[in-house]
């Protein structure tokens, strides 16, 4: 079965307290709502200490257009993207030729070429690598990122495919936009990037590996009919507007457990089984409302939680974060992993895992 062998990340060079950042927020949206201080605890609540982004905290003062805030993501994008993988090769002694396939996800920016592409231009990747870039899954992104790389190293046993996250959430905030989605958008999200490679059972490199790895064994994506205002972007002139519903943590309370149950049943597999929770942390309420759902210990969302309090919600890239603190930590070979994360559509992607 496909194993993740490697996971690294990038972070951004400005490093922003939440503290900064509510106090931008009320300046900002204070004309807007004259109830501005019963809205603010939404900074404390959530427990993010603080955020990495590509710009300063001056940036966000002033309006930009969609154009200087694409140009921007793709120059950071591909600036950022080298470097990751640049550390991810180096670290696990991957050679560049050896990469058959690259994945590119992303939800906060367009790029045609593709980001991956551009990339190809300043690393040297083989001229035949396949690119796959998905955009749009939001959230989910990363955690179905891993789930195609799994499906092309199942096709391809020999192969090893590079998963490039890229999210820069802050060149999509609205400046003119005081709505409570803004609100709470500007409360939560970050910027982040990461790299990570999975490789088939055959594949040359897993030789070089003997600690326990997550391999890979089933996955699952499912999509709720009737749920497109959940989340996601309303795409105008000026850029990507965020769409935000405050029902999400109701959502994952009332849908996700049924949905987590029939997919690891169909394994063989009790939810008191599972080892480790491999969750994308969208905001503490979603990390509470988990818990709440799947009946976990609050032990088990401790990854998750660290990478939300330093790091906040960068989409898709987040659970690659989190997957990294796991693949940091030890784990016993023959522990069960779940990987969890929602995105638009509303949706869910789930991953198992197993260490070997």
């Amino acid at each position: 079965m496909p194993k993740i062998i490697a996971v690294e990340t990038e972070i951004p060079p400005f490093k922003i307290t939440q503290k900064e950042v509510a106090e931008f927020a009320r300046n900002l949206f204070s004309g807007s709502f004259k109830d501005i201080d019963r809205l603010l605890p939404i900074f404390d609540n959530g427990e993010i200490e603080s955020r990495y982004f590509v710009n300063d905290i001056d940036w966000f003062s002033t309006s930009h257009s969609f154009q200087e805030k694409n140009d921007l993501f793709i120059h950071h994008a591909v600036e950022m993207g080298t470097r990751a993988i640049e550390k991810c090769m180096k670290k696990h002694n991957i050679e560049y030729e050896e990469i058959d396939a690259i994945f590119t996800i992303c939800t906060s920016g367009l790029a045609t070429p593709s980001i991956e592409a551009r990339i190809m231009n300043v690393l040297p990747f083989s001229s035949h690598v396949k690119r796959i870039p998905i955009w749009g899954l939001g959230c989910a992104g990363g955690a179905a990122g891993l789930s195609r790389a799994y499906e092309y190293c199942l096709a391809f046993p020999e192969a090893n495919v590079l998963i490039l996250s890229v999210e820069l959430c802050s060149l999509t905030f609205q400046h003119g936009d005081r709505s409570k989605s803004n609100l709470v958008g500007t409360s939560l999200f970050a910027d982040g990037v990461a790299c990570t490679v999975v490789s088939g059972e055959d594949s040359k490199l897993l030789h070089a590996n003997s600690s326990p790895l997550p391999t890979i064994f089933a996955t699952q994506s499912t999509t709720l009919k009737d749920s497109l205002d959940v989340m996601g972007w309303n795409i105008k002139n000026d850029g990507l507007y965020v769409v935000f519903s405050k029902d999400i943590p109701t959502l994952v309370k009332n849908w996700l457990r049924p949905n987590v149950e029939g997919f690891i049943h169909a394994h063989g597999i009790d939810l008191a089984e599972i080892n480790h929770f491999v969750a994308h942390p969208g905001g503490k309420k979603v990390i509470d409302a988990y818990i709440e759902a799947l009946g976990f210990d609050e032990s088990m969302t401790e990854n998750s939680m660290n990478v939300l309090k330093e790091f906040g919600n960068m989409s898709s890239v987040t659970i690659f974060y989190v997957l990294k603190e796991f693949l940091e930590s030890p784990c016993n070979k023959g522990d069960l992993g779940l990987g969890t994360a929602l995105g638009p559509g509303f949706s869910s992607e789930l991953v198992l895992m197993r260490w070997e």
